[in-house]
């Protein structure tokens, strides 16, 4: 993505604050002038030329600044819209294998903080500086035609704040990558601290995680000391240009032999151009912030994809009577065949992780995937719900390669329901719209009563509404993985992959969360990845994953 851009619409922005800028600038001198000529008390007919300019050049600085608010805002957010839609849509095809080893926090940092500074430098860095270099080149002109060495000294102090901005941006570059590392760091110890916090209660680690984060506070307040003192050098080093600048004019304006009036304005005009070349530097600290962030986002979106988009069109989708479901779902009544043969995968490149495994999922068909922890059973869940790609072997659905089809469209088979699901911080509804969008409440209510939690729902103050998660009601270990199963029933998705869903419940829990789960799936193909022996007996057929050294070996038998 690119980080500055000069569209339309900012340079339009840019203009109107270099108007509005000049309109400060012609304020500060007419009025200096008007003030010296007003002493010397002519007839108040000829100031009111100079009254009028000053009023007009008074209101002229207001209107113009907000109209260049309401135009580089309004650029500003409709890019950071597009912006964000594209940053989604390429997220997509990295989620999960590409983004796993990523921090939740870091992975948010960069996708709404991160992206956020790289807009926003076209309001801080591109505006201001069209609107400073505007409004100097004018006063310097303008200034020119009244005593051409003051007009100089002006230019010199373009060239020289010029200088100043490219230092600055020089520092802040470095010190902005400090920070952001700092800022990064303290976030992810506190969302792993606020993540787990009853665990590191529960084995008195709660100080160790404080100091943790204490350490990284102190490492943050550190860089951004150092980080204070650049800019303070910087905006120190314009002050003394403005300074100089008005000394020498006023020294020229001494020997000029021009009236006391004019005299003033001579003066004036460097210090008022000075005051609005300040924002030079403000606009290289944003501008080197926005730098390190798209270096960010660059790091996270030009990884190599984990999935190939496929091609448009493909696997018509699946409806479920009594829920309406997502456009990708309508039209196929059936669970689809799945095959794999011969297939490889790893999480990293040159990795194997899984296979060669050879795996026939008839429509409707009951599996359960068992094997030691590091042999793979995940990888292919991973690889059946096209969250990562095969690096070996084929993968068809109904026959068809699953590269040729739609990357959209495949994963719209596949609900899964993990051992850690997450609830949202919302209403009831909302959470389980989040499976199925279009779905009305009588179908949510039904996937909550064929999950089993008919009893707990009926029980609930405000329904469909009543709020779940931080700031609302807490639910169990059992009800939070019965949610997921009600997700996964709402989304009427014809194969339901479960990953360790009951690891975390105790065993008369777990046994009635998969039997509730297994009679209410109907014809949907389940794929069980388990540890325990958890629902083994109600399973079509038991594939056994083993890893014996750098390979892997699968065997099958039928249950019951």
């Amino acid at each position: 993505m690119r980080l500055l851009g000069l569209s339309r619409g900012l340079i339009m922005a840019g203009l109107l604050g270099g108007i509005a800028t000049a309109s400060g600038i012609a304020l500060t001198t007419t009025s200096g002038w008007l003030i010296v000529r007003a002493d010397q008390r002519p007839q108040i007919m000829l100031l009111l030329t100079t009254i009028v300019a000053v009023r007009t050049f008074g209101l002229a600085r207001p209107l113009f600044r907000y109209w260049e608010r309401l135009r580089s805002h309004d650029v500003a957010l409709g890019d950071l819209a597009e912006r964000r839609t594209r940053t989604y849509a390429a997220l997509v095809p990295l989620t999960p294998a590409r983004l796993g080893s990523r921090g939740r926090a870091d992975l948010l940092t960069g996708v709404v903080d991160d992206l956020t500074d790289v807009v926003e430098a076209s309001v801080r860095v591109t505006v201001p500086a069209i609107a400073a270099l505007l409004a100097g080149i004018t006063s310097a002109a303008l200034t020119a035609l009244v005593d051409p060495r003051v007009g100089l000294v002006i230019a010199g102090m373009l060239a020289a704040t010029a200088v100043v901005a490219a230092f600055a941006d020089r520092l802040e570059s470095h010190a902005q990558t400090e920070v952001l590392a700092a800022r990064a760091e303290v976030a992810r110890i506190a969302q792993l601290s606020a993540d787990h916090a009853d665990e590191l209660r529960s084995i008195g680690g709660t100080a160790t995680a404080t100091g943790w984060l204490t350490t990284a506070h102190d490492t943050l307040h550190a860089t951004v000391t150092r980080q204070a003192r650049g800019r303070s050098i910087s905006a120190a080093a314009v002050l003394i240009i403005t300074g100089v600048g008005a000394l020498v004019s006023a020294a020229l304006a001494a020997t000029s032999g021009a009236s006391t009036p004019v005299m003033a304005l001579l003066v004036l005009a460097p210090v008022a151009t000075g005051e609005t070349l300040g924002v030079l530097t403000d606009a290289t600290r944003a501008h080197a912030r926005a730098r390190a962030c798209q270096q960010r986002l660059d790091e996270l979106l030009d990884q190599e994809l984990a999935v190939a988009h496929g091609v448009a069109g493909g696997i018509p989708p699946s409806a479920s009577p009594g829920v309406h479901c997502p456009r990708a779902m309508q039209g196929l009544d059936h669970a689809p065949r799945l095959e794999l043969r011969g297939l490889t995968a790893g999480w990293l490149p040159g990795r194997t992780d899984l296979g060669p495994l050879d795996l026939a999922v008839d429509p409707g068909a009951r599996i359960a995937l068992v094997g030691p922890n590091g042999s793979g059973k995940s990888t292919a869940l991973a690889v059946l719900a096209r969250h990562l790609d095969p690096s070996g072997g084929s993968y068809t659905i109904d026959g068809t390669d699953v590269t040729d089809r739609d990357l959209t469209d495949v994963r719209a088979l596949f609900a899964i329901v993990d051992d850690e699901p997450h609830v949202l911080a919302a209403t009831l509804r909302a959470n389980l719209a989040l499976a199925a969008p279009e779905a009305d409440d009588e179908g949510l209510v039904d996937s909550l009563r064929r999950a089993g939690l008919g009893t707990w729902f009926a029980g609930l103050p405000h329904g469909l509404d009543s709020r779940l998660g931080s700031g609302g009601l807490g639910i169990s270990g059992g009800e939070r993985a019965r949610l997921s199963i009600a997700r996964a029933i709402a989304s009427g998705r014809p194969v339901i992959l479960l990953d360790e869903p009951v690891a975390h419940l105790d065993h008369p829990t777990a046994e009635a969360v998969i039997t509730d789960l297994l009679q209410h799936a109907g014809d949907r193909s389940v794929i069980m990845v388990t540890h325990h022996g958890v629902g083994l007996d109600r399973m079509d057929r038991i594939v056994t994953i083993e890893k014996e050294g750098a390979s892997h070996r699968a065997h099958q038998s039928i249950a019951g």
